[in-house]
């Protein structure tokens, strides 16, 4: 395997973080929730650059359009400059190698999602094996939110403010479903 050598200093000591690392944060952002922003933050902290990729999936049904999911990320990303929106509809390995990704970051909050995540971890270093996988845990308070389970709470008017950013929430109100 040729993986890229260190960075020796003048001493001939490996010179670790440089250069940066691109990596890619893929999901479906629909919608978008404080535990997807809490692993964008933290991974703008680690790597050089976090394309965040949301997904166009013709064959699933969103709530939000691709377009209204693109528009809230870009909103709420734009405290880190080092953070990018694309979209694709092509398998994220493709992506990250077009883009010169080496890292894939997935976000992971119970054991079931661990064990979905290692098993695509696996099927994506088999047709990427340039491409690694980071399994980030989200942050405890965060654990809870599946946005599946947001949006049933949102269509029967609960309050989701605590779950998603002020801009989702409004969002989700048209959703509602009148009882």
């Amino acid at each position: 395997m040729n993986l890229p050598a260190f960075i020796l200093d003048e001493s001939g000591s490996p010179v670790y973080g440089t250069p940066m690392v691109k990596a890619v944060f893929p999901g479906s952002f629909d919608p978008p929730t404080f535990g997807h922003l809490n692993i964008i933050e933290r991974a703008q902290s680690i790597f050089e650059r976090v394309l965040v990729v949301v997904a166009i999936n013709r064959d699933k049904k969103y709530l939000f359009s691709g377009e209204e999911r693109v528009a809230f990320m870009k909103e709420l990303v734009a405290p880190w400059p080092n953070v990018e929106i694309h979209t694709c509809n092509t398998l994220i390995v493709s992506f990250a190698r077009q883009h010169n990704c080496r890292v894939l970051i997935r976000g992971v909050r119970s054991v079931q999602d661990f064990s979905y995540e290692f098993e695509l971890s696996i099927l994506n270093k088999g047709v990427g094996p340039e491409i690694e996988t980071f399994l980030m845990p989200t942050d405890q308070k965060y654990f809870v939110l599946r946005s599946s389970a947001i949006k049933e709470l949102a269509s029967f008017g609960g309050d989701v403010s605590d779950m998603v950013p002020p801009v989702v929430a409004n969002a989700l109100k048209r959703f509602k479903i009148d009882t």
